[in-house]
């Protein structure tokens, strides 16, 4: 669950973080009259995805009149895809230096880490990339969580790299500790897989204010955030009814489908993770273009491979689908039965190529013969043969 920066602030301001004063606005008037409250303001696009500055959605202005014309710009924008839907008006701030910080989940040591930059207001992935020695790292002991002492020596590494900040890194360790720890705290309360604060701003008073916000609740821990998902789910509705959320994978969620919508025009469908990984790398090797990640899982059942057919062909740029299973508790007569029946339910015209190897595969691929449906030897000869089938008639 991606919330809004908006979202991701009011959840930094209870925990008792400073974030500068703002005001949501859905329309331009709305951004008009939060400019007269407020004065100068920063007016921010609201979408779950970064890089919205160098997008043009965010505007800083002096005027609630170019309040509201920024607003109406922006509120007409398509930011990676997502509508623009609302806008966050908020006091622009006297900034005297960047930070970043940020917790996420770190998967290889199975744990959260701390990170603290003095190269704040850019993507930590780049600083990352271009100048490691700018992010210094901290792994708390989950059950205690980062002590005073490990934030202010997580402190001194990160912020001795800035000159600018040489006179003021004692202070500023110690005005860390206690928002460092509410971040922590907030982000291990929310079961959060990602909670940054990017900027970190140090105004010229030299109070650290959260000029942005990132927050990222993991969905499995979504029954324990019913308040946050509802809020999600208002938000993301525009006047139509419409998502801001790819609409393809928003209905696979709604039909309990592990989902991902690509861009090319072979469907694909296995049962595991891994071998579906394995079925879109085989299809760009043939030529071919995946146009989704779906997993069906382990048990394949008639009415799961229907769905899943149904959902893949919904997407028109599809032109024919590509179903990898490997049975283990998955019996091959079993899925064929459901690929024809889905098929035949369905009225589907365009190609079905299914490889299939493991219990009763035999039995499984006579089915799909007799019901004329191309059985593939190999996984690579499938590929090979669904991508031929797509690219017939070009």
């Amino acid at each position: 669950m991606k919330l809004l920066e908006y979202q991701a602030k009011q959840q930094f301001a209870k925990a008792g973080i400073t974030i500068p004063a703002g005001r949501l606005a859905r329309t331009a008037e709305e951004a008009e009259a939060a400019a007269r409250e407020l004065g100068r303001v920063a007016v921010k696009a609201q979408v779950p995805v970064g890089g919205r500055g160098k997008a043009g959605g965010i505007a800083v202005v002096d005027t609630p009149e170019q309040a509201r014309a920024e607003a109406g710009r922006i509120l007409a924008m398509d930011i990676k895809g997502y509508p623009v839907r609302s806008v966050w008006c908020e006091t622009g701030l006297d900034v005297a230096h960047e930070l970043y910080c940020g917790v996420t989940l770190d998967r290889d040591r199975r744990r959260m880490v701390l990170m603290l930059s003095g190269a704040g207001g850019m993507d930590i992935e780049q600083v990352a990339e271009t100048r490691p020695e700018m992010i210094a790292k901290l792994w708390p002991d989950p059950f205690r969580g980062p002590q005073a002492y490990e934030i202010r020596q997580l402190a001194f590494t990160a912020l001795r790299a800035v000159p600018a900040l040489a006179d003021r890194t004692g202070r500023l360790a110690s005005a860390l500790v206690p928002l460092v720890q509410t971040l922590y705290r907030l982000a291990v309360s929310l079961d959060a897989v990602t909670c940054e604060i990017n900027p970190l701003v140090i105004t010229a008073s030299g109070d650290l204010v959260a000029a942005d916000g990132k927050l990222e609740v993991d969905e499995n821990a979504e029954y324990r955030h019913r308040d946050l998902a509802a809020e999600l789910a208002v938000d993301a509705l525009g006047d139509d009814g419409a998502s801001g959320d790819d609409p393809f994978e928003v209905e696979a969620k709604r039909r309990g489908l592990t989902y991902v919508h690509l861009d090319g025009d072979v469907g694909c469908i296995g049962n595991g993770a891994g071998l579906v990984m394995n079925t879109l790398d085989l299809v760009k090797a043939a030529g071919g273009e995946p146009a989704n990640f779906l997993d069906i899982g382990g048990g394949a059942r008639a009415d799961v491979v229907r769905n899943a057919l149904d959902m893949v062909l919904s997407d028109p740029k599809v032109r024919g689908v590509f179903i990898n299973i490997f049975g283990g508790i998955t019996r091959g007569d079993e899925v064929a039965r459901g690929i024809i029946q889905a098929r035949d339910e369905l009225g589907i015209t365009k190609p079905l190529v299914v490889r299939m190897t493991g219990t009763r595969e035999e039995e499984g691929r006579e089915l799909l013969r007799e019901a004329g449906i191309v059985p593939g030897v190999s996984a690579v000869d499938a590929a090979r043969q669904i991508v031929e089938l797509t690219r017939q008639g070009e």
